[in-house]
């Protein structure tokens, strides 16, 4: 199935979003009209989408790593006993 041109914005804004003036969630809401929980949800199930990897390969590839990379710090926190947050 073919990304939507509201998929394909997602993909786009994460590309460049450090371009934007202020802070990011302030541009997510206003370029995309969307709030910052709405839209990374739909980035996180974006990434998984071969669609989104064909489209952009380089921005899908950087943001599945970001996440595995804080999946695997939550998990060795847990593992080492450490509680969230300290």
């Amino acid at each position: 199935m073919a990304l939507s041109d509201k998929e394909r914005a997602i993909l786009d804004f994460e590309r460049s979003w450090w371009l934007e003036p202020g802070p990011k969630e302030a541009a997510i809401h206003e370029r995309l009209h969307l709030s910052s929980t709405s839209y990374y949800r739909a980035l996180g199930e974006l990434i998984d989408s071969d669609d989104a990897l064909s489209y952009d390969p380089l921005v899908v590839r950087r943001v599945r790593r970001l996440r595995e990379r804080r999946r695997r710090a939550r998990y060795e926190r847990r593992a080492s006993g450490e509680r969230p947050g300290r």
